[in-house]
Formats: C-alpha cells, structure tokens, sequence
C-alpha cells in the first residue's frame, strides 16, 4: 500500500509466515486494483505508482483480471468490481495488525462489522463520524506500556483525532476502544475501511 521510500520508523508488526505469506497476493492485488480505479486504466503506461506499474507490466493476467470488472454505467463513466473477499482478507489483517501493535488487543475471532467503500461516496454524517468516532478529549486510554500509552506519554497528546498517518497520500489509520475495538483506514486517500469488534 505504501510507496518507496518507505517512512523512515516504519513499524513492523510481527505476523507468523502462514499468516504473512497467505495474503500477500491479496495485497498485491489491492494495491494493483485501487491503482487502476484511481488512473481509470489497467494500462501501465497510464498509472501513476512505479511499483504498481512495474507489477502490472510483469502480471499481464493479473491486469486482464481488473479489467474485467470494469464495466460503463449508464452516462458511460467506469465502475469497477473489486474481489471484495480478496479485499477483505487484507482489510481484516491490517485491521488486526494495527490493534495488536498500538494497544495490544488480539482481535482472532470475526468482527461484528467490516464496511469498505470509497471515501468520497460516504454521506457527510458518515464521514464525519468514521473522521473522529470519539470526539472527547481522550477517547482511549491506552494499556500501560503500549505503543498508543508510550505514544501519549512521550509528546503528551495524541495524533490529529487518533489519526497516524504512516505515509501522507498513502495510508493512515486510526484505533479506538469506546464502544469494543475499532479500526479506521485509509488507503490511497480513495479508500475508507472500518472494522469493528463488539
């Protein structure tokens, strides 16, 4: 999801192989698809990111297979179909990744909620609430010793509204506890995903 160069501190969140190696096409294929939605095009010449460029080039059925979803709408602008359980399984990981490397929370069992949908398209109420789901002053209060505490206790304030922003543009995510686990995510600046656990 992010580009090179990566952000210098770039956290790594530990993962067992299986689970690491099981979802990387997925994210491959994120990645490649959202690219493709943003440009309007699976031709690499026509994408902006090298690497997505780069892997398109050297996947040619990867590229056939996101073109196949897009189809004209009715004024004859694209729509595009994603996998949506190829981008579940990496929306999910993400999701679990970051509450273990922020708070500590192992999250195994499924969310009650899992929504997906491009930022833009979400109504004002509802991206008002998936900007700042808890609007007081501190929202969570962080196990002792976790990166969220340590975070807290070393500037003495939380990022904008919780938001850390790995990669300006590329990726930003945001964790909380009012009402069970939650993870809000941005990808690419197109692409708002929340998770949720009761």
């Amino acid at each position: 999801m992010l580009d090179e160069p990566y952000p210098p501190n770039l956290p790594v969140v530990e993962a067992c192989q299986d689970c690491n190696q099981s979802f990387s096409l997925d994210e491959q294929y994120l990645a490649c698809f959202l690219e493709c939605v943003v440009c309007g095009s699976t031709d690499p010449a026509s994408l902006q990111r090298e690497n997505i460029r780069r892997i398109l080039a050297a996947a040619p059925l990867l590229a056939a297979d996101i073109q196949s979803t897009m189809e004209l709408d009715e004024r004859g602008g694209k729509v595009w179909a994603p996998n949506m359980d190829r981008v579940r399984n990496v929306v999910l990981k993400l999701a679990r990744g970051h509450l273990d490397y922020e708070l500590s929370i192992q999250e195994p069992d499924e969310p009650a909620l899992l929504e997906v949908a491009p930022l833009s398209l979400l109504a004002a109420e509802v991206r008002e609430f998936f900007g700042c789901p808890e609007p007081e002053p501190i929202a969570l209060w962080p196990e002792m010793g976790s990166r969220a505490f340590m975070r807290l206790m070393s500037n003495g304030e939380q990022p904008v509204n919780g938001w850390l922003d790995v990669q300006p543009g590329r990726y930003r995510y945001l964790v909380g506890q009012g009402h069970g686990s939650s993870v809000h995510l941005v990808i690419g600046e197109y692409l708002a995903c929340r998770v949720a656990w009761a």
